[in-house]
């Protein structure tokens, strides 16, 4: 064996030997000299750590400086630790039951049978009596100096906004792989669950690498540990689920949700669903937990005519003077497709197809590009078979697969956005390119990782590919623009000073039986401001709403609420 080695081997053997004197020595001090002292000390110890400390990464949302406050974007803490204490109690140490009881649930909120089937377990010395208590409520209980009382100090995940943003952020909670271990789920904390999870100190290894081996390996256990920052800014998600409630009250559907993204970059500044929950309360409906603006597909109708119109301008066989013979209705082998009210207009415009949602002119345009073409156009835009590669967990793939048996009709209803099935982040990501002149983004949550053990990174906005030519998106706009100023409400929420790009839609809903729903809709609205340069896009929608038949009635204000409000408080130079 060489010198050097054997010299190590013996230097470590020497510490090894030198360490366990020292403990051997620390123990009988602390075990017989001082046995008695730590034992007093320990029965009058009111508050201590629960095993290994819980700790974790912080997720940030970026608000937008107020007046006053220095230039730049300031964080506010989305997800943190705080700390949080058990009540226990050792009933062989207790005194007065009844006394114990009614000093401890004059600070907190305690049920008597419970307590004293516990008070009772004299044989158990750690009997749980209140778990969750702030840090007031336990220095108050801490205060009373009861004997036999403990409390029991642990880290546990906060999310200050209660319910904002809940789908986005998920939460933290027990691994069913590996029971006892606090792990993300959904949202966020899951989709980087390796960046905010900790592993506290060197490790053991790392440390005898160090200085034994004269290696220079001094990891922490988890290199990639670290903060993330988002993207979403509170005052506008406030605004955002503001709304939602609001249709929700209104409507009263099974499911609202709602999109705020920056067109150029793929930003995501809002995202909110209802029904939804409180990511640091207890769980009721496992439903609820999923994001549905990622994790679910829908039929999203005539929001999508946009994309078909910008296709068909792309390969230059319509202009918006472009027109048709509008019967009511088109025979496409053994099915007869229907404007929504069944009506014909004669002769008509592409731009009148927009403006009052013509299925027929729709399938005209599906027609003059042919089958190939419109397919190849809609997997440009990202909406038959790939995802759009947001940073959060279980996104699917829209639902396509009657487009493969090549028959024309399948191929008419997706052009008015019925008959292919897609995620609001897809939609979303693809309406936002004809803002975006025909560039899709792909959309993103996470500003930057602020990792401890290496440089902070931070996310670059990634363009997926041309969907359609910058001359094709500007016409599709201005086409858009001329929706909003006379067609949506009649022009009632025209902006006088901003031009608004909109297009509603109104989707019947597929019976799993067969066919679809006579009564029952999916509503959707998408739209982008302002038009000549666009700084926002915002996609809403709203399932089997009650009591209203068209979009117009259940999304339009709200959309408009929201387009005046961004527009305020980003304080946006007027376009017009």
């Amino acid at each position: 064996m060489p010198k050097n080695k054997l010299s190590r081997l013996r230097v470590l053997s020497l510490v090894f030997l030198l360490v366990g004197g020292i403990f051997a020595v620390k123990l009988f001090f602390l075990q017989l000299v001082n046995g008695e002292e730590y034992r007093a000390k320990a029965d009058g110890q009111y508050a201590k750590p629960r095993g290994e400390t819980f700790t974790r990464g912080t997720i940030y949302f970026t608000a937008r400086p107020t007046s006053g406050e220095s230039a730049g974007n300031r964080r506010v803490s989305a997800a943190a630790l705080k700390d949080e204490y058990t009540l226990v109690i050792n009933p062989a140490k207790l005194g007065d039951h009844d006394e114990t009881y009614d000093a401890l649930t004059a600070i907190t909120p305690i049920g008597y049978a419970d307590f004293s089937l516990r008070a009772e377990k004299v044989g158990d010395p750690h009997e749980e009596i209140a778990t969750r208590l702030s840090a007031e409520t336990a220095a108050a209980v801490r205060a009373l100096k009861l004997p036999g009382v403990e409390l029991i100090e642990e880290k546990a995940r906060f999310y200050p906004g209660g319910t904002l943003a809940a789908h986005l952020l998920g939460f933290v909670g027990y691994d069913e792989g590996a029971p006892g271990e606090l792990s993300g789920r959904y949202g966020l904390e899951k989709y980087y669950d390796a960046v905010l999870t900790r592993q506290d100190g060197p490790r053991f290894s790392s440390l005898l690498h160090q200085i034994f081996l004269g290696e220079s390996e001094t990891s922490s256990g988890n290199e990639e540990a670290g903060d993330i920052v988002t993207t979403i800014e509170p005052t506008v998600e406030r605004s955002l689920e503001d709304e939602l409630s609001t249709i929700s009250e209104l409507w009263r559907p099974a499911v609202t949700g709602g999109i705020i993204m920056d067109p150029r970059t793929g930003e995501i500044i809002a995202m909110g669903a209802l029904p939804n929950f409180d990511p640091g309360g207890k769980k009721f409906n496992i439903e609820h937990l999923t994001n549905p603006l990622v994790e679910r597909v829908y039929e999203m109708g005539s929001i999508m005519k946009p994309l078909t119109m910008s296709a068909g301008l792309d390969a230059k066989v319509v202009t918006p003077e472009t027109t048709y013979y509008d019967r009511g209705s088109v025979i496409l082998g053994d099915r007869e497709i229907w404007n929504y009210d069944r009506r014909g207009r004669g002769v008509v415009s592409m731009q009148e197809v927009l403006n009052q949602s013509l299925n027929t002119g729709a399938i005209y345009v599906m027609q003059q590009l042919g089958k190939d073409r419109l397919k190849k156009y809609f997997q440009d835009f990202g909406l038959l078979s790939e995802k759009t590669g947001i940073d959060l967990p279980g996104e699917l793939n829209g639902l396509s697969g009657n487009l493969d048996n090549g028959r024309e009709v399948e191929y008419a209803t997706a052009s008015f956005g019925q008959g292919i099935a897609v995620t609001p982040i897809a939609v979303t990501a693809a309406l936002s390119a004809l803002a975006n002149g025909g560039r899709l983004m792909r959309p993103f949550v996470v500003r930057e990782i602020d990792y401890e053990e290496k440089a902070t990174v931070e996310t670059k906005p990634l363009m997926r590919r041309q969907a359609v030519s910058e001359a094709a998106a500007s016409t599709t706009t201005k086409m858009l623009v001329q929706v909003v100023d006379k067609s949506i409400l009649s022009g009632r929420e025209r902006l006088a000073h901003y031009q608004v790009a909109a297009k509603t839609g109104t989707a019947q809903i597929r019976n799993p039986a067969g066919g679809y729903y006579t009564d029952r809709y999916l509503h959707s609205f998408f739209g982008y401001f302002p038009a000549s340069n666009p700084r926002f896009s915002v996609f809403l929608y709203t399932v089997e709403p009650q009591g209203a038949q068209y979009a117009s009635e259940t999304l339009a204000k709200p959309f408009f609420n929201l387009a005046k409000f961004l527009l305020n408080y980003y304080q946006i130079p007027p376009d017009r």
